[in-house]
């Protein structure tokens, strides 16, 4: 071990310190989750009965020790049966965390499925979308110049999202796995203004330009033709079925998890 320093005659060592960070962060998360809450309140309760539990014990006050010392004995199954509703926030915390993303395997094929039907629809209502489906790295540039949503990707929250008088439904959606990030995104737009003699809409210039500068897909719904359309590395593909869109992001997000893994993997074995 690499000694750092001492105290009296109390070493300190980098384990130590990597203790009392990791120690201090997990409080910290505890703190963030409970606080405002009832929970706190009662959190702070059980500190003070150990703490009355410490001194009882020291002053040697038998009788109110043992009592006590009796709720202290319990304390982990009153934790979990108060904070029941808090613990589980944190698991979801935990589970949101873009490193167990890595390892953890997502449904794609439930999201494909969602996006799919949700393009369909709003094509059959003529209502224009552009929703952004992050492969690998994340866009937080992007996502920072939309309204913050953070939900579970839905076929009701996007169509109403993209409803022509929902406040949202201007700029693009970014879909990073299974949430929705933002909405009324700002996309950087493509230099092409046609395509095979066709002039190029806001929202296919602005599907294009986002495809050329990162590892996205872009699915796009165009208001005027009602027709569906995906934006992939610079490229567009014109008028696809519900069938074919749900095919081509299944096949595209599943080959885009794998090069990540593989990425991540070469570098680690870049790194022995």
């Amino acid at each position: 071990m690499i000694e750092l320093f001492k105290v009296g005659f109390i070493t300190v060592t980098l384990v130590d310190i990597i203790d009392i960070a990791l120690v201090s962060f997990i409080f910290y998360q505890l703190y963030s989750a409970i606080r405002g809450t009832i929970a706190a309140q009662i959190f702070y309760g059980l500190l003070i009965v150990l703490f009355l539990s410490f001194i009882a014990q020291a002053a040697n006050f038998k009788a109110l020790g043992w009592i006590l010392k009796l709720i202290s004995d319990i304390w982990v199954i009153a934790f979990i049966i108060l904070f029941q509703p808090e613990i589980r926030r944190i698991l979801v915390m935990l589970g949101r965390s873009p490193l167990l993303k890595i390892f953890i395997k997502t449904d794609e094929s439930n999201v494909a499925e969602i996006i799919a039907e949700s393009a369909f629809e709003l094509a059959q209502h003529q209502h224009g979308a552009l929703m952004v489906i992050v492969r690998t790295v994340g866009i937080k540039s992007v996502v920072e110049t939309g309204e913050i949503i953070n939900a579970k990707v839905s076929k009701n929250l996007i169509r109403s999202i993209f409803f022509p008088r929902s406040p949202l439904h201007d700029g693009a959606v970014v879909i990073h796995n299974d949430l929705i990030e933002a909405a009324r995104c700002t996309l950087p737009l493509s230099n092409l203004t046609s395509l095979d003699g066709n002039p190029l809409g806001m929202r296919h210039r602005a599907g294009l330009g986002i495809s050329e500068q990162a590892d996205v897909i872009c699915v796009i719904v165009s208001e005027e033709t009602a027709s569906i359309s995906i934006a992939d590395n610079g490229k567009l593909i014109r008028g696809i079925s519900r069938e074919e869109l749900r095919n081509y992001l299944i096949n595209n997000l599943r080959a885009g998890k794998e090069r990540k893994i593989t990425s991540i993997w070469k570098i680690l074995r870049r790194k022995k």
